[in-house]
């Protein structure tokens, strides 16, 4: 069987509602306004590292302090009664009140997120200016939990965020933003993927890092031009099914 029917087989087989009641893009799929979509999207994003069953408690976690209202707990302020407490490993309240200032602020000069993504060419360019602005509310205080592209950062769990606004099957991933296209999309890149794609002969890179990502998105950009992030899915079934 060649490698683009494989990869198409294991996409139909895991891009199914199933695969949200295990996984983290479940939590924006709770909400119905935009704004609080892409809030949850980023959010439950920056702690999905570690194993699912912490990652999955640590989001209910956060979103309880947020009082499961997230525009309106960020732009009526509730975040600064935050402590010190921690959410998920290494990312403490402080850290979520460093997220909340930032997204306050940038919800106070544009209409969603999405408008900001969509002032660059490039997501890699979108991200950069996204984590100024989450720098400029926060008085120039860097935060090690929004990395960093011009550092030749992988961004793994930004364009995951980004896969679920972006994307929009009807299935998994929601597609709220509708000025940005899948085939812009790169592939959140872990471990894992990463591993498979170089068994698969997708990447020769050996780093995990933006070349790396740039390098397996272009191959799968090969395989289908209009979502190539689309086989995240069969990468992460590769493993699942060996």
């Amino acid at each position: 069987m060649k490698l683009k029917e494989q990869l198409d087989l294991l996409r139909e087989k895991y891009n199914t509602k199933a695969f949200i009641e295990s996984d983290p893009v479940q939590f924006p799929h709770r909400f119905k306004d935009k704004k609080d979509i892409e809030i949850v999207s980023f959010l439950i994003a920056t702690i999905s590292w570690g194993k699912r069953p912490m990652i999955l408690k640590s989001a209910e976690k956060m979103l309880n302090l947020m009082g499961n209202t997230p525009y309106s707990y960020i732009m009526d302020e509730g975040y600064l009664s935050l402590g010190k407490k921690n959410i998920h490993r290494t990312f403490f309240e402080n850290d979520l009140q460093y997220y909340c200032k930032g997204l306050h602020s940038i919800y106070s000069q544009y209409p969603d997120l999405e408008q900001v993504f969509i002032q660059k060419e490039s997501l890699w360019e979108g991200i950069h200016l996204y984590r100024d602005l989450m720098i400029n509310a926060n008085l120039g205080v860097e935060t090690k939990h929004i990395s960093n592209p011009l550092k030749n950062s992988a961004c793994k769990r930004l364009f995951m965020g980004l896969r679920w606004l972006i994307r929009k099957d009807g299935i998994v991933d929601l597609g709220v933003w509708k000025n940005l296209n899948p085939s812009q999309l790169y592939i959140p890149l872990d471990t894992h993927v990463a591993r498979v794609s170089r068994e698969m002969g997708l990447l020769t890179r050996k780093s995990n890092d933006r070349k790396a990502v740039e390098e397996l998105t272009n191959n799968l950009r090969k395989l289908d031009p209009v979502d190539p992030i689309s086989y995240d899915f069969a990468l992460f079934g590769w493993g699942e099914d060996r």
